[in-house]
């Protein structure tokens, strides 16, 4: 049971990074200055990137996003490399069940960044957004790429409790750690390709990116609760019991 409780926590681990990358994006915070990024990285008005494109155009965009996120990759991974590192070096300072006081910490940070997430309490300070700043001069793909290192290491209301939450959990779980970062970026790339050719369509996603955050502050209070509380094994065993119809045999 106990090799079923590491493999359930590790999926469920990843599939909260993969969606908290993709609430990244998604957010008040990023969503609204895509356009403008990505006409900045590409030299492309907003209104042409938002108008018919033709094939010139839309090789250009492709390749300037992969550069941009090529360099916010090398910073959110690296800075997930760390995260395991640390929680490693912690576990071996410390004796005993260290590994559950981490992911104890762990789900007590993730319940309250949820709670921010979600606009239900305010931290101050996590309001006031620190972004290294790069001037880009002309339009490059090495340019495109210092960019993208640069708004990775910027510290904004959204993305830094969010993704913070993820390199927590990479502390709690070192030896799965990068895995969590590297579907967190996974998770941030995907929706950034996918409207970076569907541009005039994003109204509607900024419209209702308050609610998307709302419930995604939701599941991670949820996830921080299960860490905090130890609960996995108990969950663990009513899946494999509803699986196998076990449950439904104790109703019966």
């Amino acid at each position: 049971m106990g090799g079923i409780e590491t493999d359930t926590l590790l999926i469920v681990g990843m599939l909260l990074a993969l969606g908290a990358g993709a609430l990244s994006f998604l957010s008040p915070c990023v969503l609204p200055i895509f356009p403008a990024y990505l006409s900045y990285i590409t030299g492309i008005s907003v209104k042409e990137l938002q108008g018919a494109q033709d094939r010139r155009m839309r090789s250009a965009l492709l390749t300037h996003s992969l550069f941009f996120l090529a360099g916010v990759s090398l910073v959110f991974i690296s800075l997930g490399v760390g995260a395991s590192f640390l929680g490693q070096w912690i576990q071996h300072l410390l004796s005993g069940d260290s590994g559950l006081f981490i992911q104890r910490i762990a789900g007590i940070f993730i319940i309250v960044m949820g709670l921010f997430v979600a606009g239900w309490i305010n931290i101050n300070f996590l309001m006031k957004e620190k972004r290294m700043q790069y001037k880009k001069t002309n339009v490059s793909y090495l340019g495109t790429f210092f960019v993208g290192t640069g708004f990775a290491a910027g510290w904004t209301p959204c993305i830094g409790p969010i993704f913070g939450s993820i390199l927590l959990l990479a502390a709690s779980n070192p030896g799965q750690g990068i895995f969590y970062t590297i579907l967190y970026v996974i998770g941030f790339a995907l929706p950034f390709l996918l409207l970076s050719f569907f541009l005039g369509r994003t109204k509607w996603i900024v419209q209702k990116s308050q609610g998307i955050m709302r419930v995604g502050g939701v599941i991670m209070i949820v996830m921080g609760i299960v860490l905090f509380t130890g609960l996995m094994p108990r969950i663990t065993e009513f899946l494999l019991d509803l699986v196998d119809g076990t449950w439904f045999s104790r109703l019966g």
